[in-house]
């Protein structure tokens, strides 16, 4: 695997891709056999579960059903309503930062009748827009994603054979040539995160870095633990990957200070992924998932 990665990249990277919408349709499959028509589907940070939760609508559309995604992000209840961390800063990642009234309501509508006016969050003031969007699917599915799907704040109201419960994630391991376990799937997520927030968010390694740490006692506290739940796993991870990010990731050494911590845990996940053969993103088919973080 490791000489095919490094003589035909881009046949190993379609390869990859054809896995992964194979792992679609049989979701899909599951879904459509299981004749519930609210998904709720989560994942932790940079586990693609947006981008999915989209290729699952588009294959369920494919099918002849009726399918749209509704993100649970645009149930935030604004700037000046968000609970405190113990710091004083707000708190955007825990349960109380959606309108939790307005959400239940919401996917009690979707679960009853496949219908529903959802609201639109505007990023750009931070606050509720007061815009609606009308969701129709009757007959069909509606894909509900983000962090807290699995809450059972949001689930436990539903009658559970009117929901199913996707929990997407990277497979367990990375592993080398000779089979040794060389990166954790949660590096390769950072690996995910820290591309993209320089890409399109203007954000720097180091300030990636910084908050890497919060972003996964979040995820300890807020997905992972309700992680047993799922109906279904989804794989989300790419075996090409680690070769993708083994080029993308150096030329980021040269942002962070020398000799700051940021720069160790840097370079650290850098000689990681340094044993695999480095992969230009022009390899990437552009259906991929992972165009998500590059572009």
């Amino acid at each position: 695997m490791v000489n095919f990665a490094a003589q035909r990249p881009a046949e190993f990277a379609e390869l990859c891709e054809r896995q992964y919408d194979a792992r679609i349709e049989r979701a899909v499959e599951t879904i459509l056999d299981s004749g519930r028509g609210l998904v709720l589907l989560t994942g932790p940070s940079s586990s693609g579960k947006t981008t999915s939760a989209k290729r699952l609508a588009e294959a369920v559309r494919k099918s002849g059903r009726r399918s749209e995604v509704v993100s649970l992000d645009d149930f935030f209840v604004g700037e000046g309503r968000y609970p405190k961390r113990a710091d004083g800063t707000d708190d955007y990642e825990c349960v109380e930062a959606l309108d939790i009234p307005l959400l239940q309501s919401c996917l009690r509508e979707l679960a009853e009748t496949g219908e529903c006016d959802v609201p639109q969050f505007d990023f750009l003031t931070q606050m509720p827009s007061g815009r609606t969007r009308h969701v129709d699917c009757r007959d069909g599915v509606v894909i509900v994603e983000g962090l807290h799907a699995f809450n059972p704040v949001l689930t436990d109201p539903l009658p559970r054979t009117a929901h199913l419960l996707i929990y997407a994630s990277l497979r367990e391991e990375y592993c080398d040539a000779v089979g040794a376990r060389t990166v954790a799937t949660r590096d390769i997520r950072l690996a995910r995160r820290l591309t993209r927030d320089a890409l399109f968010r203007g954000h720097g390694a180091d300030f990636t870095l910084d908050l890497w740490p919060h972003v996964c006692d979040s995820e300890n506290r807020y997905i992972k633990v309700f992680k047993n739940r799922a109906d279904l796993v989804l794989d989300t991870s790419f075996s090409y990957e680690p070769c993708l990010w083994s080029g993308l990731l150096a030329p980021m050494l040269e942002t962070v200070k020398p000799e700051s911590q940021h720069a160790v845990r840097l370079a650290a996940l850098c000689a990681q992924l340094q044993p695999f053969a480095p992969m230009s993103r022009e390899m990437v088919p552009e259906r991929s998932i992972l165009r998500e973080f590059i572009g």
